[in-house]
């Protein structure tokens, strides 16, 4: 069941578990609470997800190099709740950027560290192993450290905007707490 047609099977019960429920805060603790690492969701995805990095059917598209690399695995459908399924990869011991984006209706997005010190950050700062959900009209620079890790990502709609103007000060988030 590692294969993309088993990631969409095993998230197709959450994403209907979850459907009717705003992306912000709240859910982003919900999610760490409920569905985080050492649960059974939380642990199957990361297992597929990180099989299918390791066997190059997710996130095999080089966004900028072989370090910051994406692909989309599913559009949204009914199936799906009408999400979207994305998963990014990427890799830097230093702090590297990557695309400034916006989530128009907002983002779930499950962090999948495969190196011990690696961390992403979103619009509500670093996160390790676990969920991140910036709320609809928050935009940002996906930020990685430590080394590398997997974003695996449930866009309501499909939607994200790649052609939003970052501020003059991108070096605060905007939709979340910096």
């Amino acid at each position: 069941m590692d294969s993309a047609r088993g990631l969409i099977e095993r998230s197709i019960p959450f994403l209907a578990e979850i459907k009717n429920r705003t992306a912000g805060e709240e859910l982003e603790v919900w999610l760490n609470e409920n569905r985080g690492p050492g649960t059974e969701l939380w642990d199957d995805l990361a297992r597929i997800i990180r099989a299918g990095v390791a066997e190059g059917w997710a996130a095999n598209i080089e966004v900028d190099g072989p370090n910051y690399r994406r692909s989309r695995l599913a559009e949204p459908s009914e199936q799906l709740s009408y999400f979207s399924i994305t998963a990014v990869y990427m890799d830097s011991v230093p702090v590297y950027r990557g695309q400034y984006h916006q989530h128009p209706y907002g983002e779930l997005n499950m962090v999948v560290p495969l190196d011990p010190d690696a961390l992403l950050g979103g619009p509500r700062g670093w996160q390790g192993a676990g969920w991140t959900a910036p709320e609809p009209g928050s935009h940002h620079y996906p930020e990685v450290k430590g080394g590398a890790v997997i974003a695996l990502f449930y866009l309501p709609a499909g939607r994200i905007s790649y052609d939003i103007t970052p501020p003059e000060d991108a070096s605060v988030p905007v939709g979340g707490a910096g």
